[in-house]
């Protein structure tokens, strides 16, 4: 008989503790003391997936002695989720996806699995939340009808994992992970040992059979995924579906992955019949650009090996009080203080009694520091309501003197502008000097003369003097 025994272990020093206390003793943390299930199988020990020795011991094996056959990747709705995913969907592997109610992680499954049984083979789908009626609404609704697809509504994850020794599928998707329970475990669904042995349940089942497995997880009010953080630990790969509920934009973001980047990010297009992958988001995220309007400035993003030309809106507005209000949709809030701060300092605008309102469009968050050159302009557009050049793209890392650093991939970065019709670009001097056919590359050393160059009068035309024959006067004063 396997024994049980139940610690409480703290979520942030990690201690063990026979009983609940409001306070941990070890970190002095309170309320982060969570009940866990420890289950000790007799001779676990012994088990492996390794070659059994003398004493039926797992034993080494010389590293160019293990086979790898079996292990292709498998090919998954498109080239997006493939590209997340490190280049397809690995056998044996066990996926965790994420993200708020409503924003699409059972209609990307569903058409996941589909796509699979109509190329692949047996995909099992089993829902915890959902009736098999309401499986197949949703299904028609999308215009999927799979042959090879089953569907299964259970809560018991011992009855599902017999299910799936039964059926013998070739994927599984179970939504979701916090709505299926083990009878053998007093605790409710959803709780810390819940989760965290069944998920283990499944990912011991899907190493012993080679079946690739979808888990999907509940998030919290913070956006991380209910339940113990050791969730994330035990899966393969952690991917969050990202977006606004009420823009049809969506994208998966990967947040671990033991067999590919954590880099790369999948755009799709919610439409009535599912999920569309986006196979030039870019173009979408300009698509609607008022090129006219000050406080509009064009950045050029990395997202793993892809490069993203996403519109930056900023909006100042006079204000009488004291604490100018600062906010931020898609990019760092504190990265936004800092570069008002060096705009303040460095460019000279007093921007002390402006509100600051900056917005990435298209639902895009923004974490690299190559789109502060791009964020400062808009900024500064708008404060002296004079419009960025139509055909700019602004590429640079702005530090706290006011300079610009370089910044990497920059060729790559500015040949996706070209393709889009951008003939200008601003980007950092210490930069290597880029090879871009048909662009006019112009190298700046601060923010301000960024600003000077970027902006232009009512009549259309640059704001400051030719740009080379202000370099050549920079460098006689040199």
């Amino acid at each position: 008989m396997a024994k049980t025994r139940t610690v409480y272990i703290c979520q942030q020093c990690g201690s063990q503790q026979t009983r609940w206390m409001g306070k941990c003793p070890d970190c002095g943390t309170w309320d982060s003391l969570v009940e866990q299930v420890e289950r000790k199988e007799p001779g676990a020990g012994a088990r492996g997936r390794g070659p059994i020795g003398a004493g039926g011991m797992n034993q080494p094996v010389p590293l160019r002695e293990v086979p790898t056959g079996g292990f292709a990747r498998l090919p998954l709705l498109g080239d997006e989720f493939g590209r997340v995913l490190g280049g397809g969907l690995v056998p044996g592997s066990v996926v965790l996806i994420g993200g708020d109610p409503g924003i699409g992680k059972t209609t990307l499954l569903s058409q996941a699995a589909a796509d699979f049984a109509d190329r692949l083979g047996t995909a099992l789908y089993i829902s915890a939340e959902e009736s098999i009626q309401q499986i197949k609404l949703r299904a028609s609704r999308m215009g999927l009808d799979p042959e090879r697809m089953l569907v299964y509504s259970e809560t018991s994850l011992d009855a599902i994992l017999e299910q799936i020794a039964n059926t013998r599928p070739q994927l599984v998707v179970v939504d979701s992970i916090q709505t299926v329970y083990l009878e053998e475990l007093t605790s409710a669904a959803g709780s810390v040992s819940q989760v965290r042995e069944g998920a283990l349940r499944l990912l011991r089942l899907a190493k012993d059979t080679g079946i690739p497995m979808f888990l999907v997880g509940h998030v919290t009010k913070e956006g991380a995924i209910a339940g113990p953080r050791v969730l994330e630990h035990i899966v393969d790969v952690v991917l969050y579906l990202e977006g606004e509920r009420f823009h049809q934009y969506r994208l998966l973001r990967g947040v671990k992955n033991r067999f590919g980047s954590t880099d790369e990010v999948g755009v799709f297009e919610m439409t009535e019949g599912g999920l569309r992958e986006v196979s030039n988001p870019s173009q979408v995220f300009l698509a609607e650009r008022s090129a006219n309007t000050p406080g509009s400035a064009v950045a050029v993003t990395m997202e793993g090996t892809r490069p993203l030309l996403v519109e930056v809106q900023a909006l100042t507005a006079n204000t009488n009080s004291a604490q100018p209000r600062r906010t931020s949709n898609g990019f760092d809030m504190n990265r936004l203080l800092m570069l008002v701060a060096v705009l303040s300092k460095r460019v000279g605008l007093p921007l002390f009694n402006q509100d600051i309102y900056v917005n990435i469009v298209g639902g895009l968050r923004i974490t690299e520091p190559a789109a502060d050159l791009a964020v400062a302009v808009a900024i500064a557009s708008s404060y002296r309501n004079m419009r960025v050049r139509n055909d700019l793209v602004l590429v640079g890392e702005i530090g706290l003197s006011g300079e610009l650093r370089s910044t990497s991939q920059l060729e790559r970065r500015l040949g996706e502008a070209a393709k889009l019709g951008f003939g200008r670009s601003v980007y950092p001097r210490t930069s290597a000097v880029p090879k871009v056919d048909g662009m006019n590359l112009a190298e700046v050393r601060s923010v301000a003369e960024a600003v000077e160059l970027a902006l232009e009068r009512g009549d259309g035309s640059p704001k400051a003097d030719d740009h080379a024959a202000r370099r050549a006067r920079a460098e006689d004063d040199e």
